[in-house]
């Protein structure tokens, strides 16, 4: 079993490219790296999580995928062309996700 000995966001540019199927990719941007090592501290490994919560070697990534690369791009050049933005990557069906956060509104009167 591995396990994490440090997380930091991944900065702008970052993605990671996974063969969907005969010729075609699809690359999403990563959003942290963690560095993993085995639990007797043998070896280390640093590992990309991409946006839509698939990294290397993880059981829970899409089906019929298989991780190809990191590469690098300046945010200034623009993203890959198989890029799949943010918002219409697939979501997940495990894990947790993020819930939008409701404030009650507060009415003041003014004496």
């Amino acid at each position: 079993m591995k396990r994490i000995v440090e997380i930091v966001p991944a900065r702008p540019g970052w993605y990671s490219r996974w063969q969907i199927g005969s010729g075609a990719t699809r690359c999403y941007p990563v959003s942290l790296w963690a560095l993993v090592e085995e639990a007797d501290g043998s070896a280390r490994e640093v590992v990309g999580m991409d946006c839509a919560g698939q990294w290397p070697g993880s059981e829970d990534n899409e089906s019929g995928g298989g991780f190809v690369r990191y590469l690098f791009q300046l945010p200034d050049s623009g993203s890959p062309e198989d890029v799949e933005p943010p918002s219409s990557a697939e979501p997940r069906s495990t894990g947790p996700r993020r819930q939008p956060v409701v404030m009650a509104q507060q009415t003041v009167v003014a004496a």
